[in-house]
Order: C-alpha cells, then structure tokens, then sequence
C-alpha cells in the first residue's frame, strides 16, 4: 500500500508541476482540494491566497511554457503516513527560485494538495 500511496502522490505532484508550467487551470483545479490555501513569502513580501484567487494569477500571467522557459521542476522529498503526506519540491520558474512544502490529503481514494506553504529563494 505504501508504495502504491507513494506513487499517487507523485503523479498529484507531476500534474502540479505540468499545470503551473503550461498555465492550465483545469489540471490544477484537479490537483488541489477546493478549500486549499496557499501561504508564502515573495521577496519579503507576504502571500496569502485561497484557491480561487491563486488560479485567477496563475490564468492572468503568462505561462513558463509560452514564455520558452525551460522545464526544471523537480521533487526533493516525499513522504506518507497513512492517508496524509507532505512533499518538498523546487519550482524554478518565471525568474524565481521557489521551494514549495505541500501536504496532500487523501479523500475518498483519490490524494489532493490540501495546504501550499512557499518561499522565493535567491
């Protein structure tokens, strides 16, 4: 079961990855809990969105891919404890240098980020 847990969080993460690089809201919608928030820290300025209002910036700015961005997202770190798990994941993109903490949560057999807490590293 573990492995199989392990696995599914991978493939929410891989599709997070490819919603945030290509800019599409409908993959992210799918990845993230309808209540989720996101919390970070840009510059020292502080962050603070619900879901909505995230997947409004992310419609309203141009997507890495568009702008001829390389792709160089990648997963740090993983881990699962029964139905919840937190990941560890470097988003280099849009002339940032992101380290996202996302937990996950799994409801109904299906696991969806619940909370993203990040910061913009130089």
């Amino acid at each position: 079961m573990y492995k199989e847990n392990i696995q599914s969080v991978v493939e929410v993460i891989e599709n997070y990855f490819d919603g945030l690089f290509t800019g599409d809201i409908q993959k992210l919608k799918q990845v993230f809990d309808s209540h989720a928030w996101l919390y970070g820290n840009i510059k020292g300025t502080p962050y603070e969105k619900n879901l909505e209002e995230y997947l409004e910036g992310v419609k309203n700015r141009k997507s890495p891919e568009s702008l001829g961005e390389s792709f160089a997202m990648e997963i740090l770190a993983v881990e699962v404890l029964d139905n919840v798990a937190t990941a560890k994941v470097r988003i280099p993109m849009l002339g940032f240098n992101y380290y996202d903490f996302l937990s996950l949560a799994c409801f109904n057999n299906r696991w969806l980020i619940v909370n993203k807490l990040f910061v913009h590293v130089e």
